[in-house]
This record gives C-alpha cells, structure tokens and sequence, in this order.
C-alpha cells in the first residue's frame, strides 16, 4: 500500500461531531438531548420499571431550543441517546441591518454578520429598542448542529 491511496476530504471543523452518545438512565432535566433530529432541553424525565423480560425505559418531554417546540421520546434506559454539543458565545452588536440581520463583533476583533434577529417578540424588542437608544449590548449565541440563534441580552453601559 502506497502513501498515494488515501484521499481525505478536509473539512473545517477538524471532523467534530455535532453530537455526542450518551447512555438514556444518565440524561437528566434540564440536560440535551437530539429528538427527531432536534436539539432540546429536558424538561420532564420519567423513568418505567417494564415487564419480566424488558427494559426499562426512560420517557423524555423536551423543549427545541432554537423554535421551542415541545418534543418527546421513549427510549430504552439501557441504550445511548445523541446529546448535541451545546455552546454559548457573547458577542458584542455592532449593527441591526434592514433585512433583519446583525452584525456582531466577536473575540478577536473579527464581525460576523451571518446571523439573523431573534424570533422571540420581547427579546427582539429589547435588542432594537436598546440599540436605538444607543446603548452598548452584548448578545449571548446559542449554537448546536450547525444551527446558531440569539438567546438573550444584556446592557453594558452607554456608548
């Protein structure tokens, strides 16, 4: 076998999995957990003692955490569920532009300017009310599974 057999496609984000396995009994409320596909927050755990021969299964309600739609699953207690990687970011607003994105001001003095308004009616009010007054915000990011959405705000100070 020579070393020109092995083709690799190189990917930006080093092969990282957007999602980790985790056993079902050890996933508790308020922890994630991917349903149909969706990253969520726990809200309810059950857990049902089954019959002789079967398992027992653990019965989650969940919470998407970017549309908040409410999500449940039943699964063996025994078997590994996904868990997405779930990471928080503040970033500073620099702009609210007219098609309904932001430009935010990152770590390293970089704008990134991919991400949309948020959907929640107050939260929306809040970022554009405090900009036009002028103040400084910081806006937290939530990002899992490749999805990104502004969770919440907080004032700095004036300008």
């Amino acid at each position: 076998m020579s070393d020109e057999e092995h083709h690799f496609e190189s990917k930006a984000d080093a092969g990282a999995s957007k999602t980790y396995p985790q056993q079902a009994g050890t996933i508790r409320k308020n922890g994630y957990i991917v349903i149909k596909g969706r990253p969520c927050k726990v809200v309810e755990v059950s857990t049902s003692k089954t019959g002789k021969h079967g398992h027992a299964k653990c019965h989650f309600v969940a919470i998407d955490i970017f549309n908040a739609k409410k999500l449940e699953d039943i699964v063996p207690s025994s078997h590994n569920c996904d868990v997405p990687h779930v990471n928080r970011t503040d970033y500073q607003l620099i702009d609210i532009s007219e098609d309904g994105f932001v430009s935010l001001l990152t770590e390293s003095g970089n704008t990134k300017d991919d991400l949309k308004l948020p959907t929640d009616e107050n939260l929306l009010a809040q970022l554009k009310d405090g900009f036009a007054e002028g103040k400084d915000l910081v806006v937290t990011v939530m990002s899992a599974m490749g999805e990104e959405q502004i969770c919440a705000l907080k004032d700095i100070g004036p300008k």
